[in-house]
Formats: C-alpha cells, structure tokens, sequence
C-alpha cells in the first residue's frame, strides 16, 4: 500500500521548490503488489504539456515556399492558428520486477478505428476513419544532451509545400550508432489486444524490437502486388469482415462494419510493454507495464534509485497518424528507492 504521509511529504517539497528535489520530474515510488485504483488517485502526478498537433481536422497552413525542409516536428509548423496544448497527467510506480506507468488526457472524440470499412447495402465503402494513440521514447543514458521529441522528429526527411502537407513515416535519428527506445500505443490496433508495440528508433528509421510486420492492411488490392491500384480507394474492398470471415461468405446489412487492419498478436521482445486503456469522462487514461529489464539490447532498463532517471519525451496522436502533439520540455523519470524515501523523510522533519 502507498505510504500516504511521504506521499504528503513529497508533495509539500515539491510544490516548495526544494533544491534537493527536483519539480520537473515524474517520480515512481515502490510498491508490493501492482497498484490498485485508489494508489493511482493518490499519486503525485507529473503534468507533460504537449503542443502543435491537430485535433481532427488539419489547421489552414500559412503560406510556404515549396523548398522548405523543416528540421523539427511537423507539429510546430501549424502556421498562425496552433491548436491549444494537450495537458497529459503521467504518474508512475514500480514493484520489484516491473514499471507501472498511468497516462490520462483530454479528448473528447475517442477514435479507435484505422482506415474502416463500412457496408452501405450495395458496396463496401472506406471511412478513411483515422485512430488516437501516443509515442514514448526513452533515451539510453548518455546518448544526448537535453534530450526532448525534437532528437527524433523528421531530421532533414520533412518537407512541406503550399498544395500538400506530406509526412509519411521518415523519423529517425541523425546521429548513426545512436538509438531510442520507443512504445507506441494505439487506440485501435493495439488497445484491443492489450499492449503497446515495443520498437526502437535509430539511424534508418523506426524498427520492431522483434522484426515483423503486426499491422496488414485488410485491403483486397493491397495483398495483390502490382495491380497499381489504391488500396482503400474506389475499387476496393476488405479481404475479412468483422467477424473475421471471409468477404462474400455471406449477406451483409448496411451499416456493417469491417476493419482496416488486421492485427498479430506480438511476441518476444515486441510484446514487453502491456497496456490497459478506456475512455471515461472525456479522456482517455492508458495504464502500461514493463518489466525493469528484459534483456534486450533496444530496451532501456529502469534502475530504481538512480538519481539521473531515464529521459523521455511523448507525442499524443489525435485522429491521425502523422501531425502529433509533442512534447519539447526535457522531461525524466526517477524510480525513488527506499533509501531516498527515508532522506526525504528526513529533511521534512529538519524543515
């Protein structure tokens, strides 16, 4: 059970800007058993502003000569009307094999469906319905200085012009032999199945800590190679139906529905971090465990009691794949250990 009086205590150190105690980090205190509902409540949490993305519909861009390369996220580059930040309420505790990590945010519109199908009574139609979902990079000690999003955020990959906004899926890091943990969560391909997709950022781009494609598009034309044709266009339709079941193997009311991609449950080391998530009261709260360490080689280990922490920075994702929310401030967690409980014990009572 969490210790409600060094709870207090941290609190009342934190919010007195105590120079032994930093206020700008997440901080996860040890537990016996994984947390329960009401330890979550009574949390310290940390507040990660994120900024620029798009909230469902994408912001009129100012005008931009077509050889601009941005070096950052595309998410600062909204033009004049920047949509208003995303307040993301983090906290945090751990146990003695694993790292229990909590993520709540507002959004009023949970979207959980990528690239849907839906029948209209005649044809299969696509929504070209988009999902939610978030990214958390973790830095490896030592690899960068401030480390923020910004480390890995398009480098020199991005463009934009005055006909279209283009960002397919090019971040990766500048520095070679430089990598970044990184968890991806989705409101749809992956919350159903109960984790995040466990990968790792580096010079070449993004990579699955198991290699292997989880996501298929459930796209007739995609799965036939050559045929020039868009999937999810005009003249397509699902290889499956909701049910799974095979287009054609039976009569469709309008109004059903099929999805846009199939999903492989993941395994090995693509299936380290788990994730529990529900949209309730206008936000959605993502609760994720990892083990402290696993043993491979693109994962960082979390080390309680190591006051350097691990850096990370996030994106939230609104209806979109591509123009996130991100964070920019450097942000870090620390695994406080008993040791460092009983100092700050300590200096409250000296105070």
């Amino acid at each position: 059970m969490i210790r409600p009086l060094f709870l207090s205590v941290l609190t009342v150190l934190l919010l007195a800007g105590c120079r032994e105690v930093s206020a700008d980090r997440l901080y996860a205190l040890k537990l016996g058993q994984p947390p329960s509902l009401a330890e979550w409540e009574r949390a310290l949490p940390r507040v990660v502003t994120v900024r620029g993305g798009r909230p469902h519909k994408l912001a009129s861009f100012a005008e931009i000569d077509d050889d601009t390369v941005h070096v950052t996220t595309a998410s600062c580059h909204h033009g004049s009307r920047l949509p208003d930040p995303i307040e993301v309420d983090m906290r945090a505790f751990y146990t003695e094999r694993d790292l229990y990590l909590r993520l709540a945010w507002r959004d009023a519109t949970p979207d959980r469906a990528l690239m849907e199908w839906v029948f209209d009574g005649s044809r299969w139609q696509n929504s070209n319905s988009q999902e939610d979902g978030f990214g958390l990079m973790w830095e490896p000690a030592g690899q960068f200085s401030g480390f923020t999003c910004s480390y890995a955020c398009h480098i020199k990959d991005f463009g934009v012009n005055r006909a279209s906004f283009h960002a397919s899926n090019k971040m990766r890091l500048a520095r070679e032999g430089a990598w970044l943990d990184l968890w991806n969560w989705k409101a749809g391909r992956t919350a159903g199945y109960g984790f995040a997709d466990d990968r790792y950022l580096d010079g070449e781009g993004m990579k699955g800590d198991l290699p292997g494609e989880l996501f298929t598009p459930n796209s007739q034309l995609a799965q036939a190679a050559g045929s020039g044709a868009e999937p999810f266009g005009e003249n397509d339709r699902p290889l499956v139906d909701g049910e799974r079941r095979p287009i054609g193997a039976g009569a469709y009311p309008a109004g059903s529905r099929a999805p846009g991609y199939l999903v492989e449950r993941p395994a090995g080391g693509r299936a380290d971090v788990s994730a529990v998530a529900e949209h309730r009261g206008g936000r959605w709260i993502v609760t994720l465990r990892r083990p402290l360490e696993t043993g491979d080689r693109h994962d960082v280990s979390f080390v309680p009691g190591d006051p350097r922490g691990i850096a990370f920075g996030l994106a939230v994702m609104d209806h979109t794949l591509f123009e996130h929310y991100a964070s920019t401030a450097t942000e870090t967690l620390v695994l406080l250990n008993e040791v460092q409980e009983k100092d700050l014990k300590d200096l409250s009572a000296e105070r």
